[in-house]
């Protein structure tokens, strides 16, 4: 895949699936409205929902980088192990379920930390039963040794460097 055709389709895939996850299904659980919550809860869900999205945004840029995108009908000949995915295996996961998290905190709307978590879990059994082995098939021991060195779900504290 060329860089203009993986940039259009990343930026597709961006839009259609943690945009449905972290904006359309949070707005028809919440409708976004503002329940009572303290001050300092929504200035730390602003904070989680920034803190969400740089990781997310980032390997949505790596993988176009790459020549690829993040979807599985159309991923990159190599295996991303640039930027945040350095520190941790699903950045994206983690950015997508931490800009839910924080719409829970600003909004004051439990059912979106409820929702936060089925997101999670979600995520966590796509990549135990699709993800890793079909990155194992397709990059072999390029993504074992990946695999072994960097977390799927805790950030490592300093980066991973590939050979």
């Amino acid at each position: 895949m060329r860089k203009p055709s993986a940039a259009v389709g990343t930026v597709a895939f961006f839009v259609l699936a943690p945009g449905t996850v972290t904006g359309l299904i949070p707005w028809w659980i919440s409708r976004w409205e503002f329940h009572q919550a303290w001050l300092v809860a929504r200035i730390l869900g602003v904070l989680v929902i920034a803190a969400g999205l740089i990781p997310l945004i980032s390997a949505f840029i790596e993988f176009a980088r790459a020549a690829g995108t993040p979807a599985p009908l159309a991923p990159t000949e190599t295996l991303v192990v640039s930027g945040f995915n350095r520190y941790v295996r699903n950045p994206m996961y983690l950015g997508v379920v931490a800009v839910i998290a924080g719409q829970s905190l600003l909004l004051g709307q439990f059912a979106l930390l409820g929702y936060s978590v089925l997101v999670w879990a979600a995520t966590a059994l796509f990549v135990l039963t699709y993800e890793q082995p079909t990155l194992a098939a397709r990059y072999g021991a390029r993504y074992e040794r990946y695999r072994a060195a960097v977390p799927a779900w805790l950030p490592r504290l300093h980066p991973w460097h590939a050979e």
